[in-house]
């Protein structure tokens, strides 16, 4: 059995990280607010605003589920495209 641990930290982008566990809403930012990079509002627990991420929702959220999955000890499911025979 893994040993479970403390989530790891997620880039939200412009050198900015947030524990995986503490991110509580992702927001994408309308069209006409994007602008330098920005594509994102995440929220984060214990802040009063939301951060500003250079990032996708989706990216994000694809880090913090694997950041969560990784601390709870579950080993990582291997996906096979279809018509291919796993190699392991």
């Amino acid at each position: 059995m893994a040993t479970k641990r403390e989530p790891r930290l997620v880039s939200l982008g412009y050198g900015r990280f947030a524990r995986a566990d503490r991110i509580y809403a992702l927001i994408p930012m309308a069209p006409e607010e994007r602008g330098e990079g920005r594509r994102t509002y995440v929220h984060v627990d214990g802040m009063s605003e939301p951060l500003v991420a250079s990032r996708s929702e989706k990216a994000i959220l694809a880090d913090v589920e694997a950041a969560l999955t990784e601390a709870a000890g579950i080993p990582r499911s291997r996906r096979t495209a279809k018509g291919q025979e796993s190699l392991l």
